[in-house]
């Protein structure tokens, strides 16, 4: 969830961590071309950090040293954070594709027959559709086959400290990352998980649901009532700390995510309805005043509604009506790309489902 402060797609993380293997070479030659690793333990402001943090924090500061002495540099997790050339087309069609598939439904279909009890109860107490919960869990890790390969002390300390200095937003995400570790090391010494042991994307989200530590802290809850937050191995807190994610951040229970729309070409001021990029501005009179055409209940929406455009390559985009709980699930991943594919998903598995 990383995505949800850097506008990242975390789906990039399930990609790269899945993708073919490098043909296998000589075990001599491997071992002549292996570097000895770099560990934060030999880079001055790592250990200040460290310092600074276990005051801050009234941590151990022998033991906060100590997890940050052994994070060794991954240039790969740097080198994953390359924004996208530009000029990069966007597709809906093909986004959409990636997971709108056999594979994914089944899967969703799966994963919602054996947690019906707690998709159910987490709709109940939050107001959150269970289809959107499993859209997003299936979206993010496959249902838990893709919660990443990166030590996560390994990806938030390289984040923290050697963000590719060329990347527009360096200070900017610099920080956010060292704010990150700051949040994994409390909240692993809070809990007594093993700092050095748990792995996740290569920007530092975990679980299922792949939250980052901040978001863990927040947002993530005992579903299951067993004592412990495990979003690693418990679907029911995975389940309730999703629904109580959209909920804390505003979902409104029995608003829709978005309408179909379409336009009026003789009065159409596209560019003023697009001017709030996702943001929900517009009343339905303002909207449809601008030449946007609802039809049926999108026209009783008592709400705002934003113009959301989806690119489609070289083919005409598309367009929906976005609602305030359309804006709610892009707070999970700043796209609207990622929010319609995480709607679709589930809408599709729930339809899959024998009624009971």
């Amino acid at each position: 969830m990383v995505s949800a402060v850097l506008g990242l797609s975390l789906t990039a993380a399930v990609s790269a961590q899945t993708s073919s293997p490098a043909k296998t070479r000589p075990a001599a030659a491997t071992a002549t071309a292996k570097l000895p690793a770099f560990t934060y333990g030999q880079h001055p402001g790592a250990m200040a950090f460290a310092d600074d943090l276990a005051s801050r924090r009234n941590l151990d500061p022998a033991w906060v040293r100590q997890q940050v002495a052994q994070a060794q540099r991954i240039p790969t997790v740097a080198r994953l954070m390359a924004p996208a050339p530009r000029g990069t087309p966007k597709n809906w069609a093909a986004y959409r594709a990636r997971f709108i598939e056999p594979v994914r439904l089944r899967a969703g279909q799966r994963f919602w027959e054996d947690n019906r009890s707690a998709l159910a109860r987490a709709e109940t107490e939050f107001g959150v559709p269970a289809s959107l919960i499993v859209g997003v869990i299936g979206v993010e890790t496959l249902y838990g086959q893709h919660t990443g390969n990166f030590r996560v002390i390994d990806a938030l300390t390289t984040l923290a400290f050697d963000f590719p200095a060329s990347h527009p937003r360096a200070a900017v995400r610099t920080e956010f990352f060292k704010s990150e570790l700051e949040q994994y090391l409390s909240l692993t010494q809070r809990t007594g998980m093993d700092p050095q042991a748990l792995r996740g994307s290569y920007a530092g989200a975990m679980g299922w649901p792949q939250f980052m530590p901040s978001s863990w802290a927040k947002y993530a809850i005992d579903f299951d009532g067993d004592g412990t937050v495990d979003l690693f191995n418990s679907t029911t807190d995975v389940i309730g700390s999703v629904a109580n994610y959209f909920k804390v951040f505003g979902w409104q229970t029995g608003q829709p995510t978005h309408y179909p729309v379409t336009f009026d070409t003789g009065k159409l001021d596209k560019d003023a309805l697009l001017a709030p990029d996702i943001l929900p501005t517009f009343s339905v009179a303002s909207f449809t005043a601008k030449g946007a055409v609802l039809e049926g209940a999108a026209l009783q929406h008592t709400g705002q509604l934003a113009l959301v455009e989806l690119e489609n390559g070289t083919a005409p985009p598309s367009y929906v009506a976005g609602t305030e709980n359309f804006y709610v699930v892009t707070r999970y991943n700043w796209s609207s790309y990622y929010a319609l594919a995480v709607i679709e998903l589930g809408e599709a598995i729930q339809a899959l489902l024998e009624p009971r």
